[in-house]
């Protein structure tokens, strides 16, 4: 009777092994530091939803020492989440990315401005030094003042640009009348330093027609001739979606999992719970590419002054092959 016990409880372990085995392994690159930004796949990973789908996800952070296009052309991911602007311009560099999935539907960026300095709406612009993010995330901000005729280099009718660190001091320490701020971060940063909600003028992209598209899903285009990894990256995508709807559902809650996977201690609850609360507001119920906003992006990038991000159409940039195995 041992000798059977054994025998059978052997072939649970080993059966137990193989499926272990059997699991498919993803590795996620994220585009900036843990926090809810990236909730959905905290959460994915933390109810389970990867290993029903027979995955073995590992969800790598980013920082600003980490641009993902690098990170998946050195092999060190599987797939990234990265801004639209970032990844077509890799894709023009060489680094063949492709968006399978896009998570955020619409943009989360836009400029604050004090009040008191007198800017109420973008006929105010002129004249102004105004808080721009950099690293392909100015070219939203270019075309816009290009569609504006408002010239950038500080002349006269034109604006002040003034080169903005991922931080609110050019607004609080009055060295810029507008800084770029996200729904769902920067502004809140501003709320949380005294200045109250009334103080503001906020002007997002999405409204003034130059939104470009966020954090979205990319992988390596010749990974996409492999059927299995298509099939792969169908039940990632959709389990992640999985997460994000559980996310929304459930702010509070999703802001706890980010913060139990928070390694810096850097993140609190309430600007977790906030964050999340956000982007709840940006996100697609499925994460299928909307080709309208794409080539709204597309567009935006193509007429952003006179050093634009792209140069040309891309072709392949994006497919639906993946969300329409889910």
């Amino acid at each position: 009777m041992r000798k059977v016990f054994a025998t059978a409880a052997g072939i649970v372990v080993g059966m137990t092994s193989l499926s272990a085995m059997a699991a498919d392994a993803v590795t996620l690159q994220l585009k900036w530091v843990t926090q809810a930004q990236f909730a959905g796949y905290y959460v994915a990973l933390d109810k389970g939803f990867y290993e029903e789908a027979d995955l073995d996800v590992t969800i790598n952070p980013g920082g600003p020492d980490v641009a993902p296009p690098q990170v998946i052309a050195g092999g060190g991911a599987d797939v990234v989440v990265d801004w639209m602007p970032s990844a077509l311009a890799s894709r023009e560099k060489g680094v063949a990315l492709v968006n399978i999935a896009q998570p955020f539907a619409e943009s989360g960026m836009m400029l604050t401005c004090l009040k008191e300095t007198g800017v109420a709406g973008p006929e105010d612009f002129p004249g102004r030094t105004l808080g721009v993010w950099f690293f392909g995330n100015e070219y939203p901000f270019l075309s816009w003042m290009s569609k504006l005729g408002i010239p950038t280099d500080g002349s006269a009718g034109g604006v002040t640009v003034l080169k903005q660190g991922f931080n609110v001091d050019p607004l609080l320490q009055k060295q810029a009348d507008c800084i770029s701020t996200m729904t769902y971060n920067e502004y809140w940063q501003v709320i949380d330093a005294g200045i109250s909600e009334d103080q503001l003028n906020v002007f997002k992209y999405q409204d003034q027609g130059v939104a470009t598209l966020e954090d979205g899903l990319y992988v390596l285009e010749d990974n996409l001739k492999d059927p299995a990894f298509v099939d792969k990256m169908a039940r990632f995508v959709a389990a992640s979606m999985k997460g994000w709807k559980w996310a929304a559902e459930n702010p509070e809650d999703a802001a706890m999992i980010v913060l139990d996977n928070d390694a810096t201690g850097a993140q609190t609850e309430k600007h977790q719970v906030r964050m999340m609360t956000e982007i709840a507001k940006l996100l697609d119920d499925d994460g299928v590419l909307d080709v309208d906003a794409y080539q709204q992006t597309v567009d935006s990038l193509l007429s952003g002054g006179s050093d634009p991000v792209i140069t040309k159409a891309p072709e392949g940039a994006w497919t639906h092959a993946v969300t329409d195995k889910m």
